[in-house]
């Protein structure tokens, strides 16, 4: 579905359309945030400001995991769960893109097709644009689109690798760490980072002759999360870990009440609100930085001088730190 140039009456009929809950248009919304093109940005720009005054709120819960642990599964199942107690669900799920297109090369509707039948629930896969750690760029933007078009919760999906859980992290509420069972090797193996940004962990796979093992996990995750830290702004006994099974749907309702308890807890006491403007500034000076280094490109005369200034660094003729402040003079005249 490709965006077209809009004009303001245009742009103000596709925001209350999302804001009624018209799924076309928040489909196409979307489709407009994730497009590079400078007109659209500018309508994007124009159309994120109006939908702003809605002033809805979710619950934003980041999700990340290994390949293989069973994100989509527990996506399915823990969402279709929430549309069962009446609560409106958006999965925005970001996929690996193709080094070509750019285009999503995993299918998240095919993934959780009974969720992508629900009438409660909205899928979105985005390719990820090649940004750092597979995190779509205008992932954010997504999110307060679902916002305004009145869903409940957005659940986002990370693929799992390198600083992807730091992004999403950055721009949820929650931050859940799906894991599988594992024995003290692979304990050892989980970042400190990752288990640092952790609010909760979730053993998943906690069935059948994994059961044991599964409960074994969530016990050595339990006594790492103890060792790690207590953080100020969680109640006593979080973050934590929990046993889960996505397949035989148990040990969903324990997360969600977990979940809902954590999320109560940092609204009561001023923590959910400064977490969310501690995020609404950083990604207002990623957008400043991000619209610097669009310069560097834009700009024939400019995108020539950091060639040079890239050509002299690399044959030794002048030093990094002299060139980059010869560059940033350049742009400062």
């Amino acid at each position: 579905m490709q965006p077209v140039s809009a004009s303001p009456a245009q742009t103000e009929d596709l925001a209350t359309r999302i804001i009624a809950g018209e799924r076309r248009a928040l489909a196409r919304a979307i489709t407009l945030v994730e497009s590079g093109r400078a007109d659209h940005r500018a309508q994007a720009t124009a159309l994120l400001d109006r939908i702003a005054q809605s002033g809805r709120q979710a619950l934003r819960i980041g999700l990340s995991g290994t390949p293989g642990v069973g994100k989509s599964t527990f996506i399915e199942a823990f969402g279709m769960m929430l549309t069962a107690q009446g609560l409106k669900v958006a999965v925005l799920a970001v996929d690996p893109s193709s080094a070509r297109s750019g285009g999503s090369i995993l299918g998240d509707k095919t993934r959780m097709e009974r969720l992508s039948r629900d009438p409660m629930a909205f899928i979105r896969p985005s390719p990820s644009q090649a940004q750092l750690g597979g995190v779509a760029r205008r992932t954010r933007e997504a999110v307060a689109l679902c916002e305004a078009a009145g869903f409940d919760v957005v659940l986002i999906e990370t693929v799992g690798v390198g600083q992807s859980e730091t992004l999403v992290a950055e721009m949820t509420d929650l931050f859940i760490l799906l894991m599988a069972p594992a024995g003290g090797d692979e304990l050892q193996g989980v970042k400190r980072g990752i288990m640092e940004m952790a609010d909760m962990i979730l053993v998943n796979k906690a069935d059948g002759d994994l059961k044991p093992a599964a409960m074994r996990t969530v016990s050595d995750y339990a006594g790492a999360l103890r060792l790690l830290r207590k953080r100020p702004q969680d109640p006593e006994g979080f973050p934590k870990a929990l046993p889960v099974s996505a397949l035989a749907e148990d040990g969903l309702a324990k997360a969600w009440e977990e979940m809902r308890t954590l999320a109560d807890w940092r609204r009561a006491n001023g923590a959910f609100d400064r977490r969310r403007a501690t995020q609404a500034r950083h990604w207002f000076e990623a957008e400043v930085r991000e619209g610097l280094l669009a310069r560097l490109t834009a700009d024939p005369a400019i995108r020539a001088k950091m060639g040079a200034l890239g050509e002299a660094v690399a044959e030794g003729r002048t030093a990094p730190a002299v060139a980059a402040a010869e560059m940033l003079a350049t742009l400062g005249n």
